[in-house]
């Protein structure tokens, strides 16, 4: 029987400031890392990083990061990611801090322009990666 395990990492948000919903970092499950839908929010402060695609961008590589190491994975183990935006014409510049992380051998991924996310976000990934 599989085990599932929550992940919590000190180096990415664990809740955002005034959120009026639950959410999880990720879980653990067999050999498989689920993440949740990671925003660009400060880990102490819970608040949303200035308006910047490039900056937004690496909050939330920062916190994928964070949360994949807990669990006991790395980014190169990353298998798949959904991108939302909420401008698509911020891809190019999300592309950029994109390939700095995945420089080859990139993860299937899926990316969608959506109407809205929450005040002042342009991003929001989440990722599958192994153990």
């Amino acid at each position: 029987m599989l085990r599932k395990e929550k992940i919590e990492s000190p180096l990415a948000p664990g809740k955002i400031a005034n959120h009026p919903y639950p959410f999880s970092q990720g879980w653990k499950v067999g050999g498989f890392v689920f993440t949740g839908g990671i925003a660009p929010e400060d880990h102490e402060t819970g608040e949303i990083v200035e308006e910047d695609i490039d900056l937004q961008a690496r909050r939330v590589f920062a916190s994928l990061k964070a949360i994949l190491e807990e669990a006991g994975s790395s980014l190169e183990k990353v298998i798949k990611v959904t991108v939302y935006l909420t401008d698509i014409k911020n891809k190019p510049g999300f592309e950029k801090v994109y390939r700095e992380h995945f420089p080859r051998d990139a993860p299937g991924r899926m990316t969608a322009e959506v109407s809205f996310i929450g005040p002042g976000i342009l991003l929001e990934m989440d990722a599958i990666a192994y153990v």
